[in-house]
């Protein structure tokens, strides 16, 4: 599946239009929290826990967008993160885990 528009709704959630015609929304601070990247996803060093992020309001805020590929966007966000990748797939099943709750 693949996106024929992605736009910043509301400024706060990330809406995108699937070439099939349906449509996501995910909250931008939804999408931050669950960003990809190493640096997001790994543990503290000597820790079996993963830490809790609590992010300020430029830090949910989208500064751009680049697709990637035929897969996937990379978002940049205005603290200047840029190292998640969020493939299509990914986006779909944030998609379905938020529509389930």
């Amino acid at each position: 599946m693949t996106p024929v528009k992605i736009e910043i709704a509301d400024g706060k959630f990330l809406k995108i239009n699937w070439d099939d015609g349906s449509e996501d929304k995910l909250a931008l601070d939804f999408l931050r929290k669950n960003c990809p990247c190493a640096i997001c996803t790994s543990q503290p060093a000597g820790s079996d826990e993963m830490v809790v992020r609590i992010f300020g309001e430029s830090q949910t805020q989208v500064a751009s967008i680049q697709v990637v590929g035929q897969y996937a966007i990379n978002i940049v966000w205005k603290d200047g993160h840029n190292t998640g990748i969020y493939e299509f797939d990914y986006l779909k099943e944030l998609a379905a885990n938020t529509a389930e709750e």
